[in-house]
């Protein structure tokens, strides 16, 4: 299932501290690096503030500009001010980006995707791929539990390989493509 035209959409969801974002830093790393275009959503439950409040495109947004883009020769930065409105969906934003061969989404565990489960026992907190059917692959510090879903569960990937996670997942890709 792709969410986009722009190529393969896998989500990475776990509980906050599991290790998502520096497993995600090792595999954007490693598949740069083989020269892959890779893109990121990133959500967050938090206000985002990513400019100087006096910096002029802060003080264009807050005039009332409905997006503001903040261009240099360095990156580029689209700031959309939702102002009370809801939420865009997940599809909505993946559909601003440029191609890609693949898009890694880290949040969004609500969106029906194929997922990557990051879990650590160790933070007391449930597995989700229990309940999440969407979840094809998990990668943790824990072997699989007995009751881990046998043969047709998901992958079960050791989050301090990053290569072995990367094998799965350049695995996934071809199976995608």
């Amino acid at each position: 299932m792709s969410l986009t035209d722009a190529g393969p959409v896998l989500g990475v969801v776990g509980w906050s501290g599991s290790g998502k974002t520096s497993l995600l830093e090792a595999l954007i790393a490693r598949l740069a690096a083989r020269g892959l275009r890779i893109n990121v959503v990133k959500h967050s439950h938090h206000d985002v503030e990513l400019e100087p409040p006096r910096k002029d495109s802060a003080r264009l947004r807050m005039a009332g500009a409905a997006e503001v883009m903040l261009a240099s020769p360095h990156r580029v930065a689209i700031l959309r001010e939702l102002r009370g409105a809801q939420e865009p969906a997940l599809a909505e934003h993946l559909a601003r980006l440029a191609p890609a061969d693949l898009t890694l989404v880290e949040g969004y565990k609500w969106e029906r995707m194929p997922k990557l489960e990051v879990w650590r026992p160790s933070l007391g907190r449930p597995a989700l791929y229990p309940g999440d059917p969407d979840i094809v692959a998990v990668a943790s510090d824990a072997p699989r539990p007995r009751d881990g879903g046998g043969q047709g569960g998901p992958a079960w990937l050791d989050l301090n390989d990053p290569d072995q996670v990367l094998a799965w997942l350049e695995k996934w890709m071809r199976s995608r493509a």
